[in-house]
Formats: structure tokens, sequence, C-alpha cells
């Protein structure tokens, strides 16, 4: 009885000190149902709501049942008629169209009257992984269509199939998957090293005692600022163009783009991934917690919720408006948009617009609670 009255005694006394210590609690309460909620939503291989372009050259109705078989798939979703090969182009390279369907002229004649006839259909390759199981529905798709003008069309069985498709991959047409996980590597590493080394640099002078001493001294909060996150930038972007040229030796990354836009956008997403760190130190009061929060803030939105491993057009519509601040869903599209396809600011000016402003206001909340801390 003795040694229960002993436990009990203990555990009443760490009962008080963890009810005293509110952040480690949310720690313990909430990151196991965050992690939940979002591992139970964002890992999903199911690959749906594939965004489809269509150039039909047709304009009949059995071109439009054929679109409407890719609607009706529950696969594909219908988010653009284009008439020229220039649209086509401009609707791959922005990402507004994961594939785009291209039927002939006359494509309705010749399969109702049993005339070999082939469709074409353009992949956007720059995710490896969603490329090979897009080209999957494509081609059940199109061989049920193939399978109902045959009986339609009443030829019997024919050594190959009526409607014939013509795939093509654009931007990595072997579907290597380095090409689709380097870019996210470099996200990955530029995020976690700059929001981890930031936060940890600021706490370690809180722990060390000497914040009162820099308070005291004459530099200020914009000199602190800029003298503790200038060498991290230096080295983060160091880092992340070391990634670049490592990938392209060893794993023949293609650099298609301008490699002023490229530096440009890794500095923007730094500046934010520094940010982020800045406002974390004002945040924790010791390195563990300053550690915990940075891995949370960048380890896993830059893993599960930026479209690097699970595509974001899959998950909830409100886990997909979740991903709308996180910097890592801006950063690839421009990353693979650059190595990739090769294309210009022009067309990657929303994704730089959305880096910029996430930097822009975590500065301002960073530099907001150090100014109220250093008064």
């Amino acid at each position: 009885m003795k040694l229960v009255g002993r436990v009990m005694a203990v555990t009443r006394k760490e009962l008080r000190q963890i009810s005293r210590d509110k952040r480690t609690l949310l720690i313990l309460l909430f990151v196991p149902a965050f992690f939940l909620f979002v591992y139970g939503y964002a890992l999903n291989f199911d690959i749906r709501n594939i965004a489809l372009g269509v150039q039909d050259n047709d304009q009949s109705a059995q071109s439009r049942q054929l679109v409407s078989a890719f609607v009706r798939s529950g696969y594909f979703d219908l988010v653009a008629a284009v008439q020229d090969n220039q649209q086509v182009v401009r609707l791959l390279d922005r990402g507004d169209a994961r594939a785009v369907l291209v039927i002939p002229a006359r494509f309705g004649a010749r399969a109702s009257s049993g005339e070999r006839v082939a469709v074409q259909v353009l992949i956007n390759g720059d995710n490896a992984n969603t490329a090979s199981t897009v080209m999957g529905y494509v081609v059940g798709i199109v061989s049920a269509e193939s399978a109902r003008y045959q009986v339609q069309a009443r030829v019997g069985a024919l050594s190959s199939p009526l409607v014939t498709l013509e795939p093509r991959v654009w931007y990595n047409p072997e579907l290597r998957s380095a090409l689709f996980l380097v870019p996210g590597l470099i996200a990955y590493i530029a995020m976690l090293t700059a929001v981890v080394s930031t936060a940890l640099s600021v706490v370690r002078e809180k722990e060390a005692g000497t914040m009162e001493q820099i308070r005291m001294s004459p530099i200020g909060p914009v000199g602190f600022v800029l003298g503790k996150t200038v060498p991290y930038f230096v080295i983060s972007l160091a880092s992340a163009m070391g990634v670049v040229a490592v990938s392209m030796a060893l794993f023949d990354l293609p650099m298609r783009g301008s490699w002023l836009l490229l530096v440009g956008s890794v500095s923007v997403f730094l500046v934010g991934a520094l940010a982020m760190g800045l406002l974390i130190s004002t945040v924790a009061e010791s390195q563990q917690v300053a550690f915990q929060l940075a891995l949370f803030s960048s380890f896993l939105p830059t893993l599960m919720l930026s479209g690097f491993i699970f595509p974001i057009s899959s998950m909830p519509a409100f886990l997909q408006g979740v991903t709308q601040v996180v910097p890592a869903r801006y950063f690839l599209t421009v990353l693979r948009g650059v190595l990739l396809k090769g294309i210009g600011a022009d067309m990657l000016w929303r994704e730089l617009a959305a880096l910029a402003v996430i930097a822009i206001v975590l500065l301002g909340l960073a530099s907001a609670r150090l100014k109220r801390q250093w008064a």
C-alpha cells in the first residue's frame, strides 16, 4: 500500500507539471490527431480528378461520346477545350492539364464504319508515378471504346483494336523516377535546413543567456536578424544548387530553362523558409522545442502536402485548401517548370508571386514578434 501511495503522489505531481506546460500538453494531444488527419486523407494512392484537356478536331457525336467516356470514368475532369497545337503546349507547360486528348478529323465516321482510327493522348510526365497511372487509365478507356465500336460495326474479331491509342509522354518520355524525385528532394532539403538552422541559431542565444546582452547592444533587431539569417541563406542556397549540380552529374537531370530564374526562385523560397525559422525562434524557448516545431512546420507539409509524393488533386477539397499556404507546393511547380519543361517566368509568375507573398507575410510576423520581445 505504501508503494501505491508513493506512485500516486508522483503521478499527481507529474500531472500538475504537465498541466503547467501548456505547449508540451498541446503537442502531446494535438500532434497525434493532426498526423492521423493528414495521413488518413493525404496518403491516397488512388489518382483521381486528373485535369484533362481536349482538342476535338472532329466535333461529332462520336467524338463527344469519347470525351464523355473519359469524364464518366471518374478519373478525369474536363478542364479545357483547345483549338490548336499552341494552346495544347501552353496547357501542358502551365500544368493546367495533366493530359490532353487529341481526336482526329473524321473520327466518328471512320470508327462507325469499321475503319481503324487512332487517337492521341499527350501526358505531362513531370511526375513519373502519376503519368504511369494516367497512362493505364487512358489505355483502359480507349480499349473499352474500341470494343464498343467493334460490336457496333459488326466487324468480328480483329488482329488489332479498331480505335488505337498513340500516347506521348512530354518532359520525361522514359518516365524516369529520378526526374520526378530530385526536384522534390531539392525543395525538401532546402526547406528543412533553412528552417531548422535559423530556428536553432536564435534559440541558442536564449539558452546561453546572451540574448539580453544582444538586446542591450546597439545592433538593433534588424541588424540581429540580418546577421543571423545571411549566413544560413548563403549556405542553404549553395546546398540547393549543389544538389542540382550533383543530380545533373549522377542522374542526368536536365536543365531546359534559365539558370538565373532557377537561382532567383530558390532564393525567394529560402527567404520564406528562413522567415519561418525566425518565427519559430520567437515562440520556442529551448532548442528541443524549436527543433520539434521546425520539423513539424517544414518536414510534414513539404513531404505530404506539396504534391511531392501524393497528387494534390486527389486530396479532399479542405486539404487542398491547406496546401495553398505550403510554400513547397509552388516551389515544386517552379522547379519542374524550369528544369524539365524549360518554361519562363511568364508562365510561372503566379507561383513566384505566391512564394513572395508567403515570404513577406512570414517576415512580417517574425519581425513583429521579435520587435515586441526586443522592446
